[in-house]
């Protein structure tokens, strides 16, 4: 990890990016974006689309609010056969995300911006990760359901959550917990470079 020469601030309210970015070392704070920068689905976007313009949008909320400083901010969400599933609603919106992904192969996207205060324009790249559920049975979904490991979470699951029903075919495990930790990585190095 090279040095970072300007504060770091995460664009987000999630625990998990706030925890792989303190895993790695990074010093940082937060200032979560208005709630407005973090929506808003547009027809004939792709999920790839979608998740870059989300994290822009998340990173020039919060930029003017901050001085000398490198936002960053991320947007995640999961395709399964051309459906974006995002965050869930609620448990029944959950149970169906799940019951679509079981046992399928799925995709998950993170847009990843980074914006220096002092520069005009921010550096947006996508990280993919290609993932395989397997089928899961009715017991472990009510199980995972009661246990609200799912809110809040793109897909409505999490592999942080360690259920033993994901395997990674291609790409980064950070990214299916919501940074790309290697893409943010080799983002830095171009910033600092």
């Amino acid at each position: 990890m090279a040095p970072m020469t300007k504060k770091l601030i995460l664009a987000s309210g999630s625990p998990q990016r706030r925890e792989l970015l303190a895993a790695a070392g990074y010093e940082f704070d937060v200032l979560r974006p208005d709630e407005a920068a973090e929506c808003g689905v547009c027809s004939g976007e792709t999920p790839p689309e979608m998740v870059a313009r989300l994290a822009w949008q998340k990173a020039a909320d919060v930029r003017p609010q901050v001085t000398d400083a490198v936002v960053l901010a991320c947007d995640t969400v999961a395709e399964c056969d051309g459906m974006v599933l995002g965050k869930p609603r609620d448990e029944a919106h959950a149970r169906a995300m799940l019951q679509r992904l079981s046992g399928r192969r799925h995709r998950v996207y993170s847009g990843l911006c980074l914006w220096p205060t002092d520069h005009d324009e921010p550096l947006v790249e996508v990280a993919t990760t290609t993932l395989l559920m397997r089928e899961i049975d009715d017991a472990e979904l009510e199980e995972y359901l009661a246990s609200d490991l799912w809110i809040g979470k793109a897909g409505a699951f999490g592999l942080q959550d360690r259920l033993g029903w994901i395997t990674i075919d291609t790409g980064s495990e950070s990214n299916v917990i919501g940074l790309p930790m290697e893409l943010l990585a080799e983002m830095l190095a171009k910033l600092n470079g």
